[in-house]
């Protein structure tokens, strides 16, 4: 059959690694695809010492790669929201499918991109914008489909996992792993998108659409950062036999969809609470199969790149095929699409780790249980340190709850005498089937 012929837009990280897996493994590929694929020309302000891109186009302008007659599908790999979102559009106005591992590009537009890739009858694939090199969108969308998803939570982004691990297993104040994450590359000098939760958001708006049949919202997303976890609370949480997660975790419940990202604690049995270091994990609940989970890396150059050809494999097998039959974009058809809200976290649910500073006085715990229970909010577990100071660290684990009625408590809480300065809170989950 006739070669497909690839442009591919940025030979970053990424881009560099999607080219030599292209070029490496081009035999394997193509027994797989049933055609040959080749590199028709690359985009790219600047050449990759890593590739050898030695009698394959090049050129500066990646417009022009979206509009080369002679490309079918065209490779956005050059990352952010506004050049992209223009790059895929002129793509699919001009014919092309598109592959992108641009989660952001998705969550914030993908809706628009969708429904233009559907009135120009193509294809836009982004199973390397979630997770890296785990299959979880091909998992959601197609290994899944008997399914009704229920929840899923994840590890999807490895710079604060590497923290909060480093933080856990060597007792390490935030600000150094940070610094370190920084000089191993984990982290970008501004690291905001990583450890306050942004990236994951983005990843989370994509998985939630998958599972839900509900459109791209990720202006809903609700997010919390890893920035004021101290050590203090990585211990405490051991002590009470828990460990400290930065999760994205979405839910559907009678009134709507769950959509939030914040710092977890997890009791230290569940699998994912063993997910160490960079590494990315995805926990999927669906009524017929129960819970599965997917491990493994979640950036990299050919871990990513792993998932990038894939959807290249997969646009090139189903280019003989009518839209109709084909996987749907977001797995459910558009015109059923869900209209059921993401809902405020404030009416979400989920245990609590609450951490204040006490005075030592007599009466103070009963002060704080009877706001407690005038909530509705049932204690799990408490601890009380001794300390030669003239307060103490008290540490309440709560049942599940709604968080309005924790967010009340706080603030009755923080308004006594007896307690100084805020209320440190950590949402908590088992996932229970």
């Amino acid at each position: 059959m006739k070669p497909v012929k690839v442009g591919i837009c940025g030979l970053g990280t990424v881009g560099g690694g999607t080219f030599n897996v292209l070029k490496r493994n081009a035999e394997e590929i193509a027994r797989r695809a049933g055609r040959k694929i080749i590199v028709e020309e690359v985009g790219a302000r600047d050449t990759n010492p890593d590739c050898d891109t030695k009698g394959t186009q090049i050129t500066n302008d990646i417009f022009a790669v979206a509009k080369n007659p002679e490309i079918d599908v065209v490779v956005e790999l050059i990352g952010g929201y506004d050049v992209a979102k223009e790059l895929v559009l002129t793509a699919i106005e001009h014919g092309k499918h598109v592959v992108t591992a641009n989660k952001a590009l998705i969550a914030v537009h993908g809706n628009e991109i969708f429904e233009a890739a559907q009135k120009k009858n193509v294809m836009v694939a982004f199973e390397a914008s979630v997770a890296g090199g785990i299959p979880i969108i091909k998992a959601i969308r197609e290994g899944l489909s008997a399914n009704k998803i229920n929840w899923l939570a994840g590890i999807i982004n490895g710079t604060g996992n590497f923290i909060m691990t480093e933080m856990r297993d060597k007792g390490r104040a935030f600000e150094d792993v940070l610094k370190e994450a920084q000089e191993l590359g984990y982290a970008e000098a501004d690291p905001t998108f990583d450890v306050e939760g942004i990236d994951a958001a983005h990843k989370l708006t994509i998985l939630a659409s998958l599972a839900f049949g509900v459109p791209l919202q990720f202006e809903k997303a609700f997010t919390e950062g890893i920035s004021k976890i101290t050590r203090e609370d990585v211990q405490y949480a051991e002590e009470l036999g828990y460990r400290i997660k930065h999760l994205g975790i979405t839910r559907r419940s009678g009134n709507g969809v769950e959509l939030r990202v914040h710092p977890t604690l997890i009791p230290e049995s569940a699998l994912i609470a063993n997910v160490n270091g960079v590494m990315n994990a995805v926990l999927v609940d669906g009524d017929a199969v129960g819970q599965t989970m997917y491990y493994g890396a979640g950036a990299g150059a050919e871990p990513t790149a792993s998932a990038v050809v894939a959807d290249i494999v997969d646009v090139v097998r189903t280019l003989t095929a009518d839209r109709d039959n084909r996987v749907p974009h977001l797995a459910f058809q558009p015109t059923e699409l869900s209209d059921a809200p993401i809902l405020p976290i404030e009416q979400t649910e989920s245990a609590y780790y609450l951490r204040m500073n006490a005075q030592e006085k007599p009466g103070v715990l009963a002060k704080i249980s009877s706001i407690l229970g005038a909530q509705d909010i049932n204690i799990e577990a408490i601890i009380q340190k001794e300390t030669a100071e003239d307060q103490v660290p008290v540490i309440i684990l709560t049942q599940s709850v709604l968080e309005q009625k924790v967010n009340d408590a706080i603030a009755q809480i923080e308004a006594l005498d007896e307690i100084n300065g805020s209320v440190t809170r950590i949402r908590a989950e088992h996932f229970d089937s």
